[in-house]
């Protein structure tokens, strides 16, 4: 198994917003909304930066041993979470929610680059260590997006009534059921077996979907010497006391990301995220529901719960682990129990990051150098040589299916579809007309007028048949274009934002993930289409 790569721009894609590229582009606009720029040098500064913060070393040492008690995992895995200790050591982050089996691609491309460019500082910068963390998001209580993943084509959905966080979910029989339906699907495949192996052993029954994720995850990834933090963790959770007191209290994030929000839309760009006064959820069983404060209440939404000042501030004391911080804060507690300098997320959480920044400042907290995640497109030999079939590139498949069909059959029957100049010429008769209808009486030139557009709206018709008919000619190539546009753009979207990483493991086995590290990229920001060979 081998594979080819080129690198094309995110802009020529189509596929990435236009705050995600500009970023890429370091925009002069977006300046004041990131801190350290996306370069080494900015990743050197970031060092600077996280070096002036006390941080909680020890006890976040101390919390990844108790979750890795009983866990296999190599000396790597060890040596790494022992060396946090170290002020001269640091994370290179990327978070996810628990999808169930990971979700799509992209949440395997995001763990490989924060490997990749910790290991590639670990070369440049030598007298540091760098550390690559994968931070789950298993507080997320989005379930319909969290709940499927599709497999040859094929979508499934793990149907549960649970509610509150997705994390906490315990894993039921409908699991299983579904590593069976995956089975019949892949077993065949040479590599099969072993991974449907690895998920039933992950997944079991009775299993919370976090825990059922970081065993998973570091099955795959242990001996890249990925560390796997599981946040939702009451210990790690009172670091973030000052700060969840302060938003019950005087709620100043809502101010702050308001300003950042109008700032960013007077510069042209649309806001990802908004803030709410109060920014934090109540976490209890199955509960996870927004905090309002309701006069000289707090209430949790949708419940009966309640709480008077004294009492709320008495329950977060006492239980920070109910507290989960939303999309506004979320960021801002990871970066205050990791001794982060960049954090690496997709376009939409590189445009909600971009909203934090004077957060960040209010409560002195380092800023990380944001990076746009790796992205792939997978081309297997087949789809290669159907799109040499049909003379296309692949970089020319990021058209939609109509541009592609539009441009084969001009290709193959040059002007038998175009009206050849006639409304070129028409045009000028229609001029010469207006002059000569003027020149008797002044009003017909609009009747003229209105005349040649009624005329060339007509032809403009005829060019559309003449186009639909000389297509029906090629349908053969139109059934080819279509499959070939359904499998590596599913739905019309990227293929990492749709297939799930256990296809590709079950053809090309573990060894995948060492080509896919291989061809990852660390800080030159591309989009990789990634060849069969």
């Amino acid at each position: 198994m081998n594979f080819t790569s080129t690198r094309i721009p995110y802009r020529q894609t189509g596929a990435f917003s236009r705050i995600a590229v500009d970023y890429i582009d370091q925009a002069k606009a977006l300046r004041p909304f990131y801190g350290e720029p996306l370069s080494l040098q900015g990743l050197t500064r970031a060092i600077e930066n996280r070096k002036l913060f006390p941080g909680h070393r020890e006890l976040l040492v101390q919390e990844l041993k108790k979750q890795y008690e009983g866990v296999e995992s190599p000396d790597k895995v060890q040596r790494n979470i022992t060396s946090l200790l170290s002020p001269d050591t640091f994370t290179i982050t990327t978070a996810h929610q628990n999808n169930i089996f990971t979700g799509p691609l992209y949440f395997i491309y995001k763990i490989l680059h924060v490997i990749k460019l910790a290991n590639e500082l670990n070369t440049t910068l030598p007298a540091y260590h760098f550390v690559p963390v994968f931070y789950i998001g298993s507080e997320d209580a989005d379930l319909e997006e969290l709940n499927h993943i599709r497999v040859g084509g094929e979508d499934l959905t793990w149907l549960t009534r649970q509610k509150g966080a997705v994390g906490r979910m315990k894993l039921d029989k409908a699991v299983p059921e579904l590593i069976s339906r995956m089975e019949g699907q892949l077993a065949i495949l040479p590599f099969g077996k072993e991974i449907i192996s690895l998920l039933r052993s992950c997944y079991k029954e009775g299993t919370t979907l976090q825990e059922a994720t970081f065993h998973f995850v570091n099955a795959l990834f242990a001996e890249f010497g990925l560390l796997i933090l599981l946040p939702d963790n009451p210990e790690l959770k009172r670091t973030m006391l000052p700060v969840f007191r302060d938003e019950l209290l005087s709620q100043p994030a809502a101010a702050i990301i308001g300003k950042t929000a109008v700032q960013l839309e007077q510069a042209g760009y649309n806001v990802q995220a908004s803030a709410r006064a109060i920014n934090l959820f109540y976490l209890k069983g199955d509960i996870r529901n927004r905090i309002e404060q309701k006069g000289e209440l707090y209430r949790v939404v949708d419940t009966d719960i309640r709480f008077t000042e004294t009492e709320i501030l008495a329950e977060l004391e006492e239980h920070p682990d109910r507290f989960s911080p939303n999309v506004i804060l979320r960021g801002l507690y990871e970066e205050t129990i990791l001794p982060n300098i960049a954090f690496i997320g997709g376009g939409g959480e590189t445009a909600y990051w971009l909203q934090l920044k004077e957060l960040f400042a209010h409560y002195a907290v380092p800023f990380p150098v944001l990076i746009l995640r790796n992205s792939f497109l997978l081309v297997e030999k087949k789809w290669q040589e159907l799109i040499r079939k049909l003379d296309y590139t692949i970089e020319d498949f990021f058209r939609d299916e109509t541009k592609l069909l539009d441009g084969l059959v001009e290709k193959e029957s040059p002007g038998k579809t175009r009206l050849n100049g006639a409304l070129a010429e028409l045009e000028l008769l229609y001029d010469a007309f207006k002059k000569q209808a003027a020149a008797v009486d002044s009003s017909l030139e609009k009747h003229v007028e209105a005349l040649k557009l009624k005329t060339v709206h007509r032809l403009q018709e005829l060019e559309k048949k003449m186009l639909r008919a000389e297509k029906r000619k090629f349908s053969d190539q139109q059934r080819q274009i279509q499959a070939v546009r359904k499998h590596l753009f599913p739905g019309n979207g990227l293929q990492e934002r749709s297939d799930n990483i256990s296809y590709y493991y079950a053809k090309w086995g573990p060894a995948f993930l060492q080509k896919l590290y291989e061809a990852s990229l660390t800080l030159e920001q591309e989009f990789v289409i990634l060849q069969e060979c």
